[in-house]
């Protein structure tokens, strides 16, 4: 898939083959999404410089009008994509939101995840570092 960021630039998953991607469907108007954002930042600060990323998509229908004030309320530094027409949510099956899904550095899908989480744990530190080692 290809969706733009919160400059209107396209961004695809394939850009990111080689890495860990933590793909997150939220919205805006969603309070478990809301409230797990916090530790997203946390874990993205922790594995910068690692062969991570989160790609989180926002499939509110307002796109940026409402994006970017919330990203920059919370203080988001991650990469923010924007899906107006919520395609994502079907590609990938989605029931709701949140849901994330974890992607390999070749590109496969090893998991998905329905609610909110605390990304920020030791534990799911650990399980990322343990992806990116894999060769």
């Amino acid at each position: 898939f290809t969706l733009p960021d919160l400059t209107g630039s396209p961004v695809s998953l394939a850009d990111f083959r080689g890495k860990v991607v933590l793909l997150n469907i939220w919205a805006t108007w969603c309070l478990p999404c809301v409230e797990e954002m916090p530790s997203m930042e946390k874990l993205y600060r922790e594995m910068e410089g690692e062969d991570f990323i989160i790609l989180a998509v926002s499939i509110d229908n307002t796109g940026t009008e409402v994006v970017i004030p919330f990203v920059e309320k919370h203080d988001l530094s991650f990469t923010v994509l924007v899906d107006r027409n919520a395609t994502l949510k079907s590609l990938f099956q989605a029931t709701g939101v949140p849901e994330s899904i974890i992607i390999d550095k070749k590109g496969i899908i090893l998991e998905k995840v329905i609610g909110a989480r605390n990304w920020a744990s030791s534990e799911i530190l650990g399980y990322f570092r343990s992806l990116i080692q894999r060769k």
